[in-house]
């Protein structure tokens, strides 16, 4: 026997920021919702500068349906989850439709943002910092 699904249609991307990974699906929908690890967008991202981060692919791209976010994110702080969302809508838009390409690369929403920690080298504090020098 088969188990009963139902097969809707969706976009999916990878959006990337840091060490935050972010698995977003587009499902196009009567009004807008974002759900992200099973909560609400208000819910896992406190700030409303997040909460803006992560709907500025959907704003800026003018897109002509409305959509019904879904995102599985981890790894990276909350601030690089949020870009990384950003980056798999923008990303997820463009299989959707890619007219929105112009726009949304204009803004630099489908360039993955490579700037990431550098890691420490033996014999130094830190990347760079070295131990302080002592004459004596």
């Amino acid at each position: 026997m088969t188990p009963t699904t139902t097969k809707t249609k969706y976009f999916e991307a990878v959006g990337r920021r840091k060490t935050a990974v972010a698995r977003v699906r587009l499902f196009v929908a009567p009004k807008s919702s974002y759900e992200v690890n099973e909560k609400s967008l208000e819910e896992y991202f406190a700030t409303k500068e997040m909460q803006q981060t992560v709907t500025d692919a959907i704003t800026h791209g003018k897109a002509a349906e409305k959509f019904h976010i879904t995102a599985k994110v981890s790894g990276g702080g909350i601030s690089a989850q949020s870009e990384a969302m950003r980056h798999g809508i923008s990303r997820a838009l463009l299989v959707y439709d890619i007219t929105i390409r112009g726009r949304l690369k204009k803004i630099g929403f489908l360039k993955r943002d490579a700037r990431a920690k550098e890691r420490r080298k033996f014999g130094l504090k830190k990347a760079r910092k070295s131990p302080q020098w002592s004459k004596r």
